[in-house]
């Protein structure tokens, strides 16, 4: 036999090729969903931290200072928690400090009597984007200009907002039920933005106008929402300096949708100024007492604004 001949390997033909490839895209098809599965339970761990970090900040903050953060100017008469050019800090941006953002707290001045927008010291506080408020499973924009009723001030988004309760008085007919007394009598302009006026949560736009303790939380604090999740992208209602965007109401159902199936635009306030996340099938809350629960989409409406009151006296045993 010729040496020659002994060198001949027999090379794959196009049909073996297309074989191999059509296998290892099989392969990959069936492997890709398990990976996406592992990066999503590894952000909605991360998540979850976040949310105790900012349940741990709440509490030190209540330990210093014998109550909750609030929203808004305490003291400061006509205090407008929507205008830029108002004392209207956000209950994040007075926990701030216990957060490892202390730093960002002297820049920023946060105070009573500081404006949001007071200089370009404090504008440039206000940009910044906080790790402990951005949730991993959200990868939208960390900054942006389009802020309701501050445009065109850039800001730092937050993914994190504080409870307001569960009674809400606008938006489509089915967000209106849930309106028992709030925390202080009765609003000044009815049942329309009674969960803005005076909503029966921890947070809310305008609770400057009241002190709250952990014994004002009669129903519980491992049995009351304090912190949930939102999407930035999906509401214009999300940044951390302002107090009108660090909040939000269980009386709009979580994740909710138009009726449609379609999502509500951005701007819609009175139907988007609540919670949703990126993770499958629900979000995340931290209760009062600092620990974080999974609910579902799927949870009853009324058992979720129970939840979110802070001495409705509800009875709930799950969610």
């Amino acid at each position: 036999m010729n040496p020659r001949f002994k060198q001949i390997r027999r090379a794959f033909t196009l049909i073996e090729l297309l074989v191999v490839i059509a296998i290892i895209a099989v392969l990959i098809g069936l492997l890709l969903p398990a990976v996406q599965k592992i990066r999503e339970a590894a952000n909605r761990m991360k998540c979850q931290n976040n949310l105790k970090q900012l349940g741990v900040a709440v509490h030190n903050y209540h330990d210093t200072n014998t109550m909750f953060p609030h929203s808004g100017a305490r003291g400061v008469p006509g205090s407008d928690c929507c205008s830029a050019s108002a004392p209207s800090w956000s209950w994040i941006a007075r926990t701030l400090p216990y957060i490892e953002q202390d730093n960002l707290f002297k820049q920023a001045n946060v105070s009573d009597s500081t404006n949001v927008n007071a200089n370009a010291t404090v504008l440039d506080a206000i940009s910044r984007s906080i790790p402990t408020l951005n949730c991993p499973s959200d990868g939208g924009p960390r900054q942006r200009t389009d802020e309701a009723n501050i445009t065109p001030i850039v800001v730092g988004v937050t993914n994190y907002k504080g409870v307001s309760g569960g009674n809400w008085g606008d938006g489509e007919a089915r967000w209106q039920g849930g309106l028992p007394a709030g925390p202080f009598g009765t609003p000044t302009l009815g049942q329309s933005h009674f969960g803005i006026l005076n909503a029966n949560g921890i947070f809310f736009r305008y609770d400057y106008n009241r002190v709250l303790t952990f014994a004002g939380i009669t129903d519980g604090l491992s049995n009351t929402y304090m912190i949930g999740e939102d999407v930035p992208e999906m509401n214009i209602h999300c940044s951390w300096p302002y107090a009108n965007h660090a909040v939000g109401t269980c009386g709009i159902g979580p994740n909710s949708k138009q009726t449609n199936g379609q999502p509500y635009p951005s701007s819609d306030w009175t139907n988007v100024y609540s919670f949703r996340s990126r993770h499958i099938g629900g979000l995340q809350f931290a209760m009062g007492d600092g620990s974080v629960r999974f609910v579902r989409d799927s949870i009853d409406i009324n058992m979720y604004r129970a939840f979110a009151s802070i001495s409705g006296g509800e009875t709930v045993t799950s969610n």
